[in-house]
């Protein structure tokens, strides 16, 4: 009967929370019920491709219903996560009431803009599709405001784009605008002959791609360069108003679009008591990833904070495989519960970390070595292919990607329903819209 079956709602539809139901399967014993903002799934990593207008959001994208639409035990609920009441074991949404056996918490992070209310405002965050398509806009937007607006004083500021972050978003991103300015303007752009736009990437950091090899920090260094990206490192970004991004070393870019991928924050749970979460807002869990203190209410992915795992004492790096590993683990381990069978503490097995600088360039990072190039570009296209949500996405995906990295014409470049708005905010509320 429906009614004996152990209620299980999952907050938060990323990486973490899409491999814990998919782990879980069909199991008659449980009915799943996922909460999310969105009524889709996407891949994170390709996020910035899309903003480039290099590939579809439909490539890397599904919504929840059809990917789960054969799980008999599955149901999905719109809504944004207001409340979690442990005391009567309910979840409260802008949309309605959950009551749960088994509360998982997968929200993921939000874009940290470290108290600068300005940036926040005027900036663009590269989180998800809508931020992506916001920028596909204001990049296609300044091309056209710069052709049509001769007399503005301050017409450079539409060519010059200024990404903040040197981890692999940031250079991913700032390759990939480079690429298209070099190959893409020049086309199809006459009047803007002899001009392209300047791309500066800043990072408080000495290095780009810190968390990676020496072999990886080079390469991107030397590719962008070439490139012509201009690369300040060991200087913050402080500030932007007025069209113009203040740095720390007091200089000033005078720029129409600020990409801010400089740093992440766990989103908000309300409901969890404050002493439950540790730095970055990440809530503490154990070595099964439930929450302190609770034994029906877990965490995984990025939300949380495991310190159990003896090869990570200060808690697992933010990526997509922790995410998916304990997304998998949780599933096994909540069945071994119910059955009264020993549960297995998370180890994560670290497969390595990859970016993407530009056509055929990129870098690896596994285990036991570190390569760059072509190989390597190649390795990265297989490896994120495997993960793209149906069978269907993946050989759209992968013919895109053939045509457009021969070609360098991906033929996505649209405004879509653009209004003229002038700030980020705008931008993202007339996509939404």
């Amino acid at each position: 009967m429906a009614d004996s079956k152990k209620q299980i709602v999952v907050v938060g539809g990323g990486f973490a929370g899409i491999n814990f139901i998919k782990s879980l399967g069909n199991n008659p014993n449980y009915q799943v019920t996922l909460v999310d903002i969105n009524n889709y799934n996407f891949f994170p990593p390709l996020i910035y491709q899309v903003a480039t207008a290099f590939i579809d959001s439909s490539n890397i994208s599904m919504p929840f219903r059809k990917m789960f639409k054969k799980h008999r035990n599955f149901a999905f609920h719109l809504g944004k996560l207001l409340n979690i009441d442990s005391a009567t074991n309910t979840v409260v949404t802008d949309t309605g009431l959950l009551r749960y056996d088994y509360l998982v918490l997968a929200v993921g992070t939000e874009t940290n803009y470290f108290g600068m209310e300005n940036v926040k405002k005027n900036a663009f965050p590269m989180k998800n599709i809508t931020d992506a398509l916001a920028i596909r806009n204001k990049i296609l937007l300044n091309l056209e405001d710069y052709i049509q607006r001769k007399d503005e004083s301050n017409r450079e500021a539409y060519l010059n784009i200024v990404v903040a972050g040197g981890g692999p978003s940031g250079v991913e991103i700032s390759g990939m605008i480079a690429e298209l300015s070099e190959r893409i303007v020049k086309k199809e752009y006459p009047e803007l002959v002899g001009l392209t736009p300047r791309i500066h990437l800043v990072d408080a950091a000495p290095v780009l791609l810190g968390p990676m090899s020496q072999v990886a920090q080079q390469e991107a260094k030397s590719v962008l360069e070439k490139l012509g990206v201009e690369i300040t490192l060991n200087v913050a970004v402080k500030d932007y108003q007025n069209d113009v991004v203040a740095l720390s070393d007091g200089k000033e870019i005078p720029t129409k679009t600020l990409i801010w991928t400089s740093g992440v924050i766990a989103r908000e749970l309300p409901g969890i008591p404050t002493e439950k979460f540790g730095r970055g807002r990440r809530v503490l869990v154990d070595e099964f990833n439930a929450v302190q203190g609770y034994d029906n209410i877990f965490a995984i992915g990025d939300i949380c904070l495991q310190t159990t795992d003896a090869k990570f004492p200060n808690g697992h790096p933010q990526l997509a495989q922790v995410a998916m590993q304990q997304g998998t683990l949780l599933a096994k381990n909540i069945v071994a519960k119910n059955s009264n069978s020993a549960l297995k503490p998370f180890a994560y097995w670290d497969k390595g970390s990859m970016a993407v600088i530009a056509r055929y360039k990129a870098v690896a990072d596994l285990p036991n070595f570190s390569f760059k190039g072509w190989f390597a570009w190649l390795t990265w296209l297989l490896i994120h292919l495997v993960p793209i949500a149906s069978f269907r996405n993946k050989w759209k995906l992968l013919g895109n990607w053939i045509w457009s990295f021969y070609s360098a014409n991906s033929g996505l470049r649209l405004i879509i329903r653009s209004e003229r708005k002038r700030d980020a905010k705008e931008v993202r509320t007339n996509i939404e819209g």
